[in-house]
């Protein structure tokens, strides 16, 4: 499978900054294709007291998107890709974030106001944590996605530093990064695209000796988007979660979780295309390689037994 390519000279930034805000956080969103949720997130972004500046990446949408977004919201920052880039859409963006903060959101989410100011005060007091994962509420109900619990309950350890409890991965719609961290990590693995690509990145920052945190009173809030498909989700998120074990975690662990996955998702079309597809990539998932070390693999661990007992992760058993 060939890498997908983060070309910026490829992009076309088609509005500029209309002065400082003072926020310390930008905000980025991808979106493709669903203009109308775009605009609705746009108009609650807009009116955060934080008044971040928002970064809108088109993923090469054919509805409209980028030329309503100019006319509609002409103080956005808008970037055109001339293809899908995925996850990818969002490192594009964070090369052009001068704050010290990035949060991330979807096309069908928003923050609440407040949630920025208040991520970027839980990262100022510490150093050494380089993302915090809020709250989600799903919307039009108000409720909690079920993902919070598992976020609330990690059994990540963790020091007593920490805003809340460690996490060994994040929700890029839910979460606040320090820059410079996603910066040295690498950002969003072109390989992955989308679809659980929160993980590979959520581990290589865990390498380098930062933390991930759950911080409770951040809220974003989620109108879930029907134009969404489904099975392609699962069949990337197996995909990726596939990769993601060969290319982290040690041989027996990789193996183990090869195994189980294989055993309990679904036995049908989309998880042998998944399957298939994983195994065409061997070739540069052996080449690209790196054993977590062991301190990081035990949280892998734990994070995993917890996993296997989700309601909210079926589409990878």
């Amino acid at each position: 499978m060939a890498p997908e390519s983060a070309e910026t000279d490829r992009t076309a930034e088609t509005a500029e900054a209309g002065g400082e805000t003072g926020s310390r956080v930008s905000v980025v969103v991808i979106t493709h294709n669903r203009r109308e949720e775009l605009l609705r997130t746009l108009g609650r972004l807009a009116e955060l007291p934080e008044r971040p500046p928002v970064f809108v990446v088109d993923n090469a949408s054919a509805d409209g998107t980028a030329e309503t977004v100019a006319r509609v919201h002409p103080w956005v920052r808008l970037l055109r890709a001339e293809r899908n880039l995925g996850a990818v859409g969002r490192n594009v963006a964070v090369e052009r974030v001068t704050t010290p903060y990035v949060a991330f959101c979807d096309d069908d989410s928003w923050w609440e106001p407040g949630a920025l100011a208040g991520a970027a005060e839980l990262l100022d007091a510490r150093p050494h944590l380089a993302a915090v994962t809020a709250r989600i509420v799903v919307e039009p109900g108000g409720v909690e996605d079920p993902i919070v619990a598992e976020l609330r309950d990690s059994p990540v350890p963790g020091p007593g530093w920490l805003p809340g409890p460690a996490l060994g991965s994040f929700l890029a719609a839910a979460t606040v990064l320090r820059t410079d961290a996603f910066r040295e990590a690498g950002g969003f693995s072109p390989r992955l695209w989308l679809g659980g690509e929160e993980e590979l990145l959520a581990t290589d920052l865990m390498v380098r000796g930062w933390w991930l945190a759950y911080a409770g009173e951040l809220t974003v809030h989620h109108a879930p988007s029907a134009a969404r498909d489904a099975t392609a989700r699962r069949e990337d998120g197996l995909r990726n979660t596939l990769w993601f074990g060969w290319l982290r975690r040690p041989l027996p662990a990789a193996l183990r979780r090869t195994w189980r996955l294989a055993r309990t998702v679904p036995r049908d079309a989309v998880s042998a295309r998944a399957f298939g597809r994983a195994l065409a990539g061997l070739p540069w998932v052996l080449r690209e390689r790196r054993a977590v070390p062991r301190e990081v693999e035990e949280r892998l661990r734990l994070l995993e037994e917890e996993q296997r007992r989700s309601a909210a992760r079926r589409y990878v058993g």
